[in-house]
């Protein structure tokens, strides 16, 4: 039987997403629930948040088991928290679908991986190909249908071919005093007429460069959270910022107003075009909701 590997982040919300969308194709819910419930443990425990009664190893041990092609593999990676304490994340699981068997395998730069050509098929998160890739234009990027647009082909063969819809938001945050000191929505015309700073993740600049567009930009200074410091303390303090949100409860809590929803944050499949086959591609529309349009012709 032809095994088609497929490459997925080791960890978060990226990993589930793609879990959770392969059980509800292959009524696999119970291993996907093993395998996001054992991860959000050893994530718990990393962070202090639970006790063990057994070490890592142990722990590794009794996760993987080996001998059973159909359970997950797990294995140890060094967290880069203080101390950088041992990790267990996911490596591996075979599932059985009508067009093969999908072998998913955890790398820590899966998009990366793709363009090494190691994989056709991968899943990674949409912000990081824009902080890879895309080109910087005066005109803002908005969706996740533009991305591929934004690609040199000469850069990279990897392509986007459709979202997952996990979705939290790149969204504008300011103070209300900020907001005092011009007319209209908290918006991209809202930055396009500031002059100032803009507190942002320094690993999300190039990001913010995309989706607000190097037309809005021309006044804007960007600032950074101190080490240590809560992304929405650091916007309070600035008066505007971008960051990641859901509900906005904590960014409410600082006396922040949420803006314009300025990119999604999603979990993607990703394809190298020039792997593809037609069992790949087969593999790619299991991934893809019926209802779905796909970025690329599947």
């Amino acid at each position: 039987m032809t095994t088609t590997r497929v490459a997925v982040p080791r960890k978060g919300r990226p990993l589930e997403a793609v879990l959770e969308r392969l059980a509800a194709r292959t009524g696999t819910t119970e291993l996907a629930d093993d395998i996001i419930s054992t991860l959000r443990y050893e994530k718990d425990l990393t962070k202090g948040n639970q006790s063990a009664d057994h070490d890592v190893y142990h722990r590794l041990a009794s996760y993987s088991d080996l001998g059973t092609p159909a359970r997950p593999e797990f294995t140890l990676l060094r967290d880069d928290r203080e101390g950088m304490p041992r990790r267990i994340v996911f490596d591996s699981v075979t599932v059985p679908t009508d067009h093969g068997e999908v072998q998913l395998v955890g790398r820590e730069e899966p998009f990366r991986a793709l363009r090494t050509h190691e994989f056709a098929l991968g899943f990674d998160s949409a912000d990081l190909v824009l902080e890879e890739v895309v080109e910087l234009q005066q005109e803002a990027l908005r969706t996740i249908g533009e991305i591929n647009d934004r690609i040199d082909p000469l850069d990279t063969d990897v392509r986007v071919v459709t979202g997952l819809g996990d979705t939290v938001y790149h969204t504008l945050l300011a103070k209300p005093a900020v907001l005092d000191t011009q007319q209209g929505a908290l918006d991209r015309e809202f930055v396009r007429n500031y002059a100032g700073d803009i507190c942002i993740s320094p690993r999300y600049e190039r990001l913010i460069e995309a989706v607000l567009g190097t037309g809005a930009l021309d006044d804007i200074t960007f600032t950074y959270p101190e080490s240590g410091q809560e992304e929405e303390a650091a916007i309070a303090e600035t008066g505007l910022g971008v960051y990641l949100t859901v509900t906005g409860s904590t960014a409410r809590e600082y006396d922040l107003e949420l803006g314009e929803q300025l990119f999604p944050s999603e979990t993607v499949l990703l394809e190298n075009d020039t792997e593809r086959t037609p069992t790949t591609g087969r593999v790619a529309e299991l991934f893809s909701e019926p209802t779905e349009t796909a970025l690329r012709s599947l």
